[in-house]
């Protein structure tokens, strides 16, 4: 779409001005205003201003960021992007940054360095087919890893899993047999996938991606099919959390194609959210109606914890799909009863991250319902997280429910709730270094 955004323009000069009577709100009235409820409902400082709006308006941006989004939604009294002119990007059309900062700090050197220590052994995992070693042991590393993810400190698992990647590639540097090279290989692409879905987890999505291309190499060589749907899985999460909702149904969708185990049930739930948001309801209707007719039984190479989907998460996918779509009651149904499933399985093999974002699925299911309470109830004991395990996406999903509370005004307890999602949020950055102030002024 090229062209000037004219929805979005006459959405604004609809809208009477506050400090002007009789007159409808200026572009620079309009940044001030989306940079104080932002404040007010995030505590993260914007800097937004009229010439940026006048961007959007002249449709040199045609998807700003997912919070100016949200602001000028709830500024111009509006329910979908849609409806100010916004769609998004397909192809390879830009992306306007996601403003807010990573949720987990003191690990971007690692992440950075990990990231291009994957890249450098891509030409080894398309290669190498030397080295002996039997791989029980690093692929017990590997389940225990997978099984220990935000229950146990993640910079240990973190470092564990580049260990096990490296021990791998080093063992493939010698003589074995086609056999135990395959087994290596698989060791290997699973280590680099969980570095990969660490890194989503600690806010560089982009470094994920270096990582997911050595993986499906080592997938190829040890041509290891569910392991392929588990790096689509963890693709479809990094172009996810980028807002690159249709490159993150491709992924789902073309995962399909490989996946064998609980990754089928992953990706044909994810996929239904995913083309949900990217406004194809035909497409999200009928991934949901296949996730919903799926019978699956984990495969035994799967390692269990992030690695394998159980019906209440992929019922925590139903509800981001029915959300998407406007359902707010279907959204209710499906959250709920992903928790109370959630709740009645054995704690030592809850998967407690996807239990928390259901529980927010919950909570804004209940806000859209005009059920505060409920909200309430919903949200406590995801803000009882330890600091340790409050992931760039638990951060996110949080601060869309305070968004949410908007229209409860000025009551007591939505400004309760607000607060103590601002104090959360606060602590999982109060160790790293101040945060530059965030612009989305790029095209």
């Amino acid at each position: 779409m090229s062209g000037p955004n004219d929805q979005l323009r006459t959405a604004r000069e609809r809208t009477p001005s506050r400090r002007a009577p009789g007159e409808h709100m200026s572009r620079a009235e309009l940044a001030d205003l989306i940079c104080t409820w932002l404040w007010e409902t995030t505590e993260i400082k914007y800097e937004l201003d009229g010439h940026y709006v006048a961007k959007l308006e002249r449709g040199a941006v045609r998807w700003p960021g997912a919070a100016y989004r949200s602001g000028l939604r709830h500024i111009l009294k509006v329910a979908s992007d849609n409806e100010l002119g916004f769609f998004p990007p397909s192809g390879g059309a830009p992306v306007e940054p996601d403003a807010e900062p990573p949720s987990m700090v003191g690990h971007e050197d690692d992440l950075i360095k990990a990231g291009d220590e994957s890249i450098a052994l891509l030409s080894i995992a398309e290669e190498s087919n030397v080295g002996e070693l039997t791989v029980e042991q690093l692929q017990a590393d590997i389940e225990r890893i997978a099984r220990s993810y935000l229950r146990t400190p993640t910079r240990h698992l973190f470092e564990k899993s580049r260990a096990i990647r490296d021990r791998a590639f080093a063992l493939l540097a010698g003589n074995q047999s086609p056999g135990q090279s395959r087994d290596l290989y698989s060791a290997a692409g699973w280590a680099i996938t969980l570095l990969a879905w660490m890194s989503v987890d600690l806010g560089r999505p982009d470094i994920a991606e270096g990582h997911t291309r050595t993986a499906w190499a080592c997938a190829d060589a040890a041509d290891h099919d569910v392991l392929r749907g588990w790096i689509r899985a963890t693709q479809h999460t990094a172009a996810f959390w980028q807002d690159d909702f249709a490159r993150a149904a491709e992924y789902a969708e073309d995962g399909l194609r490989y996946a064998s185990g609980t990754s089928r049930l992953f990706l044909a739930s994810a996929g239904s959210a995913d083309f949900a948001r990217a406004g194809r309801t035909d497409k999200a209707l009928e991934l949901l109606q296949v996730a919903g007719e799926l019978t699956v039984h984990q495969a035994a190479s799967e390692p269990g914890g992030i690695f394998v989907c159980t019906p209440e998460r992929a019922e925590g996918f139903w509800a981001d799909t029915q959300l998407a779509l406007g359902d707010a009651r279907c959204t209710a149904a499906h959250a709920d009863h992903s928790v109370d499933q959630f709740e009645a399985a054995p704690y030592a093999i809850r998967n407690v991250g996807s239990e928390r974002m259901a529980r927010l699925q919950q909570a804004k299911a209940r806000l859209l319902l005009g059920e505060l309470d409920g909200a309430l109830e919903a949200v406590e004991p995801v803000l009882a997280t330890q600091l340790e395990y409050r992931v760039r996406p638990l951060i996110h999903r949080l601060t869309e429910v305070a968004a949410l509370t908007a229209p409860y005004g000025r009551s007591s307890k939505a400004r309760t709730l607000r607060d103590r999602i601002a104090d959360f949020t606060q602590a999982a950055r109060s160790s790293r270094p101040p945060a530059r102030s965030t612009r989305e002024d790029q095209p």
